[in-house]
């Protein structure tokens, strides 16, 4: 059975054997450090972790696949697939288990973004996320203060989880091959999370200082804090310069 690939859902399918037993590696290594056996993989495409994936012993593994045709030539390639397949968009589902899950994937980039939101808002369920992103934004996520691509992405996924770069993965290993490298990390929940006044807060505070991160801070965040709190010596540093710790205290001071 023949699919095609659609480029208006990002599709660039894992082909090399080598990466795809990498990623199955990694997660088998947090899922004995976690215990956890409810496995969700986003966007399986046309199966090539999934093969790995399906087989494994004592894992209830489920697949969300928004494409009809990859859902199609899934359960005919991989039968023991049937009852596993969630035919529906990742972006607008439920959490497709009542307790924890990890979740893997070799993410469409045009969504990848996205899909790291979806997952910190399912953050209470997922301790383990293992990914394949376009390098430049798996970069952006494990950045640490100082760096060009330390930013929004770095700081909204760091209060939450501990990000490692696995490994890089080279266009040729895809069909079709991006016209950019990949990388894979993994997200670890933090056990002592920052404290923060609330995720809105963070969200608005990170958004509004690296909206503008060539400005000084107390230019940036003018309107969320009152004059005094913006005399401080803190506020005359760019947002990248501030680490993830700094941000999350500075939630408590917001009007």
């Amino acid at each position: 059975m023949q699919y095609t690939l659609k480029k208006s859902l990002g599709q660039h399918f894992l082909k090399d054997e080598h990466i795809c037993k990498q990623i199955v590696a990694a997660l088998q290594q947090s899922q004995s450090a976690t215990g956890i056996t409810q496995w969700l993989e986003v966007g399986p495409g046309a199966g090539a972790l999934t093969k790995y994936l399906l087989p494994l012993p004592g894992i209830n593994f489920k697949a969300v696949e928004l494409d009809t045709e990859k859902v199609n030539y899934l359960q005919h390639t991989y039968p023991a697939i049937q009852g596993k397949i969630i035919h529906q968009d990742f972006l607008e589902i439920a959490p497709p288990f009542t307790d924890s899950f990890l979740v893997v994937g070799n993410f469409p980039y045009n969504i990848s973004t996205q899909i790291v939101f979806k997952v910190l808002d399912w953050k209470a369920q997922v301790p383990v996320m293992i990914g394949m992103f376009q390098k430049e934004v798996a970069e952006r996520i494990v950045s640490k203060k100082g760096s060009k691509v330390y930013g929004i992405l770095s700081v909204l996924v760091q209060a939450f989880f501990a990000v490692e770069y696995l490994f890089d993965v080279p266009p040729e290993s895809f069909n079709p091959p991006p016209k950019v490298m990949s990388g894979v990390i993994r997200f670890t929940a933090l056990e002592n999370k920052p404290a923060i006044r609330s995720e809105r807060d963070l969200y608005v505070l990170v958004k509004a200082a690296f909206n503008q991160r060539r400005k000084m801070l107390r230019n940036a965040v003018k309107s969320l804090f009152d004059e005094t709190v913006l005399e401080e010596a803190l506020f005359s540093k760019r947002a990248e310069q501030l680490s993830v710790e700094d941000f999350a205290a500075l939630t408590f001071r917001m009007r």
